[in-house]
């Protein structure tokens, strides 16, 4: 079976990643305890299922430290399993919760007093309880993300084939603050900016002017160049620390231009080596097709 483990903070948009999973023909199943995981898998798994989905979070009173492990189990045994971690910033999630004027999940449980707690309280303790599934997962930053660009993304994850690690480039705008998702960050604000030429301001880094206007600059090469020999240089030792997912941020002023085509060139180049995806932050679906 190909299996989606969907987890991450609430209010992350594990409910939108669950609806476009059931939509694309997944057995979804929310919210289950993780001691229930093996035999869930396995009846789903007798009864012909292929493709099954299952949300795991903090709301669970089973031990989340247990997950990892039944990862590795379900793996032995060879099932494609892929762990897709949802989260955002605090900012993001107190805005969200304040919007629906729904209670945090976890508000009830962070004192030992059957007293409700602060929205950043349970956030705290949420982020405690969920820590061992980050480690283990593809983390996805949902701050400031359209939720068609995070269904986007998630079909992207579930539709790629499987792979020892899977490298992600994403393109970012510093404005909008570093995804707290990337392992890897690299600033390419020194770069010649298009946004400066009236006729490139509307355009992308994927649009073939942006394009030549960019390759114009030995600085923009050299600066590929330079990221893609340190990734390339440290890639194997991630690969034998056991690591799945690998997430590489590259970010610029507005993440419309040097960062989109910087991500689309370092995608190209380690294509043939790992499974890459590749994900801009800051322009519509549509525009980064």
């Amino acid at each position: 079976m190909r299996i989606v483990l969907v987890t991450g903070l609430s209010g992350s948009g594990k409910s939108v990643a669950i609806r476009l999973l059931e939509d694309a023909g997944y057995y979804c199943v929310d919210n289950l305890p993780p001691q229930f995981l093996l035999d869930v898998c396995a009846y789903l798994d007798k009864t012909g299922h292929r493709y099954v989905a299952v949300s795991v979070d903090a709301r669970s009173e089973a031990r989340l430290t247990d997950v990892p492990q039944i990862v590795s189990v379900l793996r032995g045994f060879g099932h494609d399993v892929r762990v897709m971690f949802l989260t955002a910033s605090d900012t993001a999630l107190v805005q969200r919760f304040s919007e629906t004027r729904r209670r945090h999940p976890m508000s009830l449980r962070v004192h030992a007093k059957p007293l409700e707690a602060t929205l950043t309280e349970s956030i705290a303790l949420e982020r405690e309880l969920l820590a061992p599934l980050a480690e283990a997962a593809h983390v996805i930053d949902t701050s400031g993300l359209h939720p068609n660009t995070l269904r986007l993304w998630v079909r992207q994850f579930v539709d790629s084939p499987e792979a020892s690690l899977t490298l992600s480039f994403e393109s970012f705008a510093f404005k909008d603050g570093v995804p707290v998702a990337a392992d890897l960050v690299f600033d390419v604000r020194n770069l010649p900016n298009p946004h400066y030429e009236r006729d490139l301001r509307p355009l992308t880094g994927r649009d073939p002017e942006v394009v030549a206007f960019l390759e114009a600059a030995p600085a923009v090469a050299e600066m590929i160049e330079d990221i893609a020999a340190f990734i390339g240089k440290w890639l194997p030792s991630y690969v034998a620390d056991n690591r799945h997912y690998l997430t590489v941020a590259i970010g610029c002023t507005g993440g419309r231009h040097r960062s989109v085509y910087i991500v689309e060139e370092l995608a190209r180049r380690f294509a043939g080596r790992e499974l890459v995806l590749v994900r801009h932050r800051a322009i519509e679906p549509a525009d980064a097709r």
